[in-house]
Formats: structure tokens, C-alpha cells, sequence
């Protein structure tokens, strides 16, 4: 159940990287709620999963599935920039979470 409370903690990591974009620096309401409550949920979940979990893969993964998640809906939302070398470290930050779940 650790794994699954891990995923879902990165997922709510990417809810509040989307709703503090959306904030405008803690400048609009909604969004700013909508913050704290992806970022109190996330860290719940990140608690929850540390229990069964070491911290550093844990610690290592929830960044890592934000990170992705956060660049992926930036290049498809945000129209941030999607170059080849951006592509390809966001590969490798791919491949080392795969690594850390395998050897986990």
C-alpha cells in the first residue's frame, strides 16, 4: 500500500505545482486553496507512504513523479519549452525513479 499512497502523493504534487502557477503568487483565492489542499493531501499521503518506504527512495520518487508530471503539463498547458536536451534529462529523471522502484 506504500507504493500506492507514494504514487498518489507525486500526483498530488503535481496538483499543487499546477494550482500555484495558478495562484499568481498567492494572489488569487481559488487557486491558492487549491494549493494548500493538493499540498496537505500530498504530504499526508508522503507520510503515509514513508512508513513501509525508505525516505530517500520515497523522498527521491515523490520529486521525481512531480518534476515529470510538473514539466510534462508545463510543455502541454503552459507551452513551456520541450527542446531535446529538456526531453532527454526528463528521461533520465524517468529511468532513475524506474531504477529506485526496482531496487526498492
Amino acid at each position: 500500500m506504500g507504493w500506492v499512497y507514494l504514487f498518489l502523493a507525486g500526483i498530488s504534487e503535481i496538483g499543487f505545482v499546477i494550482f500555484l502557477k495558478f495562484s499568481d503568487g498567492f494572489t488569487k483565492l481559488i487557486p491558492s486553496i487549491g494549493f494548500l489542499v493538493f499540498s496537505i493531501f500530498s504530504f499526508l499521503l508522503l507520510t503515509q507512504s514513508i512508513k513501509v518506504i525508505p525516505i530517500g527512495t520515497a523522498y527521491a520518487i515523490w520529486t521525481g513523479i512531480g518534476a515529470i508530471g510538473s514539466i510534462i503539463i508545463g510543455i502541454l498547458v503552459f507551452h513551456d519549452p520541450a527542446g531535446f536536451w529538456r526531453v532527454f534529462f526528463l528521461a533520465l529523471i524517468t529511468i532513475g525513479i524506474i531504477g529506485l522502484k526496482l531496487v526498492s
